[in-house]
């Protein structure tokens, strides 16, 4: 399907973006391949590692999604859209919430417009937990990013164009994440959590192109997919990390979570179980549930299911964490 295919991602200089590339042009032989994000230098940095003299189908496009006129001239002769372009930091947020409301939920409006526009067949929108029953501007904003995405297949029109999301949890190493952060202070002998009891949900990069590729294939009915993925609570990650260093609790910070979700109870009517992965649907969409789960070998969920990272059947132990960050994120990684 993406063989010879014109694809372009938003936010394409992040981690998301640049294991995707590189995934996608060991797999594929794209048209073209646009790495469309808003940092000069992050182009310039990635461009030496995915030049155009190796990789002649890619091309970086300097643009900002909050310009609907940049967004329409990127998209010209684009088949296929990854949306990772966000803004992502909790407490920047809570102090910044203009700035978030303008980039997660405008950008996507003009991003959901001029695909429609342009004549786009697909697009693939990333998501977070924090999406799911949010306490913080960020998940509320994200929130809205995805219904809008959801619903723009009910006035996509006469246009042959789907949209989907993507929803998972942390990415291990991401930029900002509390492994990178963990890895750093244990040089300082202590490390600091917010709150002992904290659990989080735990994804590789890697896995979360997968979930991309398998929807970029598969979501046709404007699905939410949700993967089945492991827990880990902070005490453990920080054992993992640092078994020799102090743990000093400094509170909660503004519109952090204790635990996080990806599927509320509230959802649990429209959730099916797709064996590796959840998908939440939209009434509108599917209105028969039933019929669906027969065409693509699903069942549904209980009443009541909620997925939670606190309640997850699946938690990670010390040494499976340390192997997790040998493999993902340093692989030189020694636990002192």
């Amino acid at each position: 399907m993406l063989q010879d295919k014109s694809i372009l991602i938003t936010g394409g200089t992040g981690s998301f973006g640049k294991e995707f590339t590189k995934r996608f042009l060991s797999q594929y032989k794209p048209k073209r391949l646009v790495i469309f994000s808003r940092d000069e230098l992050k182009q310039f940095e990635m461009a030496k590692v995915y030049n155009e003299v190796d990789h002649p189908s890619i091309r970086y496009f300097l643009g900002d999604i909050r310009d609907k006129e940049r967004l329409l001239r990127a998209l010209e002769g684009i088949d296929y859209v990854v949306h990772a372009a966000a803004l992502k930091q909790v407490p920047a947020a809570e102090y910044n919430p203009d700035e978030f409301i303008k980039t997660n939920i405008f950008g996507a409006m003009n991003l959901i417009e001029a695909c429609i526009e342009r004549g786009v067949k697909k697009v693939v929108a990333l998501s977070t937990d924090k999406a799911a029953a949010p306490v913080n501007l960020y998940g509320a904003t994200k929130l809205c990013s995805d219904k809008l995405f959801i619903a723009a297949n009910n006035y996509k029109g006469l246009k042959d164009i789907s949209f989907s999301v993507v929803r998972y949890g942390n990415v291990m190493g991401s930029r900002g994440s509390v492994i990178p952060f963990f890895l750093k202070q244990r040089n300082e002998g202590i490390i600091t959590v917010t709150d002992s009891k904290m659990t989080r949900f735990n994804i590789s990069l890697e896995e979360g192109v997968d979930m991309v590729m398998k929807s970029l294939a598969d979501s046709d009915y404007g699905e939410i997919l949700i993967p089945k993925i492991p827990s880990y609570d902070i005490l453990t990650l920080a054992e993992a990390i640092a078994p020799s260093c102090k743990v000093e609790e400094i509170g909660i910070r503004p519109g952090e979570k204790l635990h996080e979700e990806m599927i509320t109870s509230s959802d649990s009517a429209n959730t099916v179980d797709l064996g590796n992965f959840y998908a939440i649907l939209s009434p509108p969409l599917v209105p028969d549930l039933d019929a669906y789960c027969s065409k693509v070998n699903a069942t549904r969920v209980e009443q009541g299911f909620c997925y939670n990272s606190g309640t997850n059947e699946h938690f990670l132990s010390v040494e499976q964490i340390r192997d997790l960050i040998t493999k993902h994120v340093d692989p030189d990684f020694k636990p002192f």
